[in-house]
């Protein structure tokens, strides 16, 4: 005899992994989106220097690297998220739980991307004029990427409280 699949209850529908689903999905849209445009807006930037002080390239790729790691930070959290998936007994609170932490952490990674990207363009034009600029621009950079971090945090935290099973 076929064991039937457990009827769904009101707290654990048969769409509540559509929730998490949506979460694994934002993070790594968001997150991507942000490292894909911080490495677009900065790459302009080292282009720029490049024709003028070839010396420079390599200090100038720090915001293309750190734009990079705002992607790691949705992979991260999606992996987390889809090995919690299940595709029964996955209640709708833990569903809308893993929305938000992938809403939280691809969000933030989309305005640290935006903010790496602004900074990097800006900074890494002046740094061909100003070589003492750098550390102003790592400084920068650095409190825009902590802009991601929080996010992973907050996601994280968010994810460790998803435990509403059927």
């Amino acid at each position: 005899m076929a064991t039937l699949p457990p009827i769904a209850s009101d707290y654990c529908p048969p769409f509540a992994p559509f929730f998490g689903l949506m979460g694994v999905a934002s993070a790594m849209i968001f997150s991507s989106m942000g490292a894909g445009y911080g490495t677009y807006k900065s790459g302009i930037g080292i282009a720029g220097v490049g024709t003028f002080k070839p010396e420079l390239m390599m200090k100038a790729l720090v915001p293309v690297v750190m734009a990079g790691i705002i992607s790691v930070y949705g992979l991260v959290i999606s992996v987390l998220i889809a090995g919690a998936l299940t595709p029964t007994g996955y209640s709708l609170y833990a569903g809308f739980v893993h929305l938000g932490a992938g809403l939280c952490v691809g969000l933030t990674g989309l305005a640290a991307g935006y903010a790496i990207g602004i900074v990097g363009d800006v900074c890494v034009r002046g740094y061909a004029y100003q070589p003492r600029l750098f550390v102003a621009m790592v400084l920068v950079l650095i409190f825009a990427e902590v802009l991601g971090l929080y996010g992973l945090i907050v996601g994280l935290i968010l994810n460790t409280k998803a435990t509403g099973n059927c």
